[in-house]
C-alpha cells in the first residue's frame, strides 16, 4: 500500500508541475500581449496570484465549499445506521486515522463523492437514490471506492488540480472579456504603431489568443488525465477492501441504468468527485469518449467481473490488461504476492420485497435530511410530519387518535 501510495503521489506531483506550466505560459503570453515586452514578468506574477489565493481558499474551506455546493448534509447514525455501519466497516478495513463525516445529498440520483484535505479531516457524501436503490453490499463497494479515495491521498490533489484548472480557466475569461470590450488597449497600441513594432506585438496578440483558447483545453485534458486514472486505482482498492468486485459492479450498473434525472447539484467543478460521471447521456451508460472526467462505466464492471481469482491489486491489474488496451493504473510497485480471497455474498431480500422497500426508504431519508418528524400510531400507521408543522400533537388519520409530537423518533419510520 505504501508503495501505491508513493506513486500516486508522485504522478499527481508531475501532473501537476505541467498544469503549473500551462498556467505560467497563459500568463506569460497574455502580459505580452496587454503590457508589451515588460509584460511577461507581470502577467507571471498574476497568474501566480490568482493561483495562490485559490489554492488558500481550497486548503482553509475547499472541501466545506464543494459540499455546500452540492447541497450535502451532515447526518447522524440515526438517519440511516446501516450506511454509518459501513463507512465504519470500511475506515477499519482502510486502516484509516479517523471517522470520515458523513453526508447525504437529497437527490433521486445514485451517486457519492469524497473530499477533504487529508485521511484525517475527510467526507464521504451520498445520494438519497443511492441508499435506496442499492443493497449491503453494492453499498460496501460504493463506500469503499471512496475511501480507496481518501487511502490514495486522491481528495487532496485532485481539488488542487481543480483549483489550477480553474485558475487558467479564469485568466483566459478575463483576457477574452477584456479584449471584446476594448479594455486592454490593443486598438489604441495598433493604431499607434502600424510600423515593425506594432506588426509584432499583433503576433503576440494573436499568439496570446490562440493560447487562451487552448491552455483551458490542455489543463482540462491533464485535469481528466488525472481523475480518470484514479478511478480505476479506487476500483481496485474497493474490491481488495470490500473481497467482493461483484459488489462495486453491480452497484456502477444500477447507478449508470438508472431512470433518475441527472444529479440537480452536479456542475463541472464537483462532476470529477463523483464516482460516476453525474451529467447524464440518455441511450448510453456512460460519456466514454476521450474528454469525461470518468472511464467508461461498462469498461470498469467489465473489469471488476474479470477478477474471478482473487480480489488484490495484481488481480485487478490482470483483469485491466485482459479487458482494456489502456495503460495499467496499478503500478508494478505496488503488485505483490498478496492473497485476496473473494467472499460470498450476503443474503438479500426478494426482489419484489426489495424493490418496495427501496422505494420507501428513498422518500423516507429525503425527508428526514429534509426535516420531517416520524410517528407510528398503535394502529400500525405510520406519520411523518412536516418540518413547518406547530402543532404540538397531530390526529391519526385512521383511528383519531392523538399523538403528540414530542414521541416522534429521530429516524426514519
Amino acid at each position: 500500500m505504501w508503495e501505491l501510495i508513493q506513486a500516486n503521489k508522485r504522478d499527481s506531483v508531475l501532473l501537476m508541475v505541467l498544469m503549473a506550466l500551462v498556467l505560467l505560459t497563459l500568463g506569460v503570453v497574455i502580459g505580452l500581449a496587454v503590457v508589451g515586452p515588460q509584460g511577461g514578468l507581470i502577467g507571471v506574477g498574476i497568474a501566480v496570484a490568482v493561483w495562490l489565493l485559490l489554492t488558500l481558499i481550497s486548503f482553509s474551506s475547499g472541501d466545506q465549499i464543494l459540499l455546500a455546493a452540492s447541497g450535502a448534509r451532515p447526518v447522524t447514525h440515526e438517519v440511516h445506521p446501516q450506511l454509518f455501519n459501513v463507512v465504519e466497516e470500511m475506515k477499519i478495513a482502510a486502516g484509516l486515522p479517523a471517522m470520515p463525516k458523513i453526508y447525504i445529498i437529497n437527490d433521486p440520483a445514485p451517486n457519492a463523492f469524497a473530499t477533504g484535505r487529508s485521511p484525517k479531516s475527510a467526507s464521504i457524501a451520498v445520494t438519497a437514490g443511492l441508499l435506496g436503490r442499492l443493497n449491503r453490499d453494492e453499498l460496501q463497494g460504493v463506500v469503499a471506492h471512496e475511501m480507496s479515495h481518501i487511502l490514495h491521498r486522491d481528495i487532496l490533489y485532485v481539488t488542487l488540480a481543480g483549483v489550477m484548472l480553474g485558475g487558467v480557466v479564469l485568466i483566459s475569461q478575463i483576457f477574452f472579456r477584456g479584449m471584446f470590450r476594448g479594455s486592454l488597449g490593443f486598438n489604441r497600441r495598433y493604431s499607434s504603431d502600424s510600423r515593425g513594432g506594432g506588426q509584432a506585438q499583433l503576433v503576440i496578440a494573436v499568439v496570446a489568443v490562440l493560447a487562451a483558447i487552448l491552455a483551458p483545453l490542455m489543463a482540462r485534458l491533464l485535469y481528466f488525465a488525472l481523475s480518470r486514472r484514479r478511478e480505476y486505482l479506487a476500483d481496485a482498492g474497493a474490491a481488495r477492501l470490500t473481497r467482493y468486485p461483484e459488489g462495486l459492479a453491480s452497484a456502477l450498473e444500477k447507478i449508470a441504468t438508472d431512470p433518475a434525472p441527472q444529479l440537480a447539484a452536479a456542475n463541472d467543478a464537483t462532476a470529477p468527485l463523483y464516482i460516476v460521471n453525474p451529467f447524464k447521456k440518455r441511450g448510453k451508460m456512460d460519456l466514454s469518449a476521450w474528454t469525461s472526467t470518468h472511464p467508461p462505466i461498462a469498461e470498469r464492471i467489465h473489469i471488476l467481473r474479470s477478477m474471478s481469482q482473487g480480489a488484490s491489486y495484481k488481480d485487478y491489474a490482470q483483469a485491466f490488461a485482459a479487458v482494456s488496451r489502456s495503460r495499467n493504473p496499478v503500478p508494478l510497485a505496488a503488485i505483490t504476492k498478496e492473497q485476496v480471497a473473494i467472499r460470498q455474498a450476503q443474503a438479500e431480500p426478494t426482489r419484489q420485497e426489495k424493490t418496495q422497500k427501496q422505494a420507501r426508504q428513498i422518500g423516507d431519508i429525503m425527508r428526514k435530511v429534509n426535516g420531517f418528524r416520524f410517528l407510528t400510531c398503535a394502529c400500525g400507521l405510520k406519520i411523518k410530519v412536516p418540518p413547518d408543522f406547530k402543532a404540538p400533537a397531530v390526529e391519526c388519520p385512521r383511528c383519531r387518535r392523538t399523538l403528540p409530537l414530542a414521541t416522534a423518533a429521530s429516524g426514519p419510520a
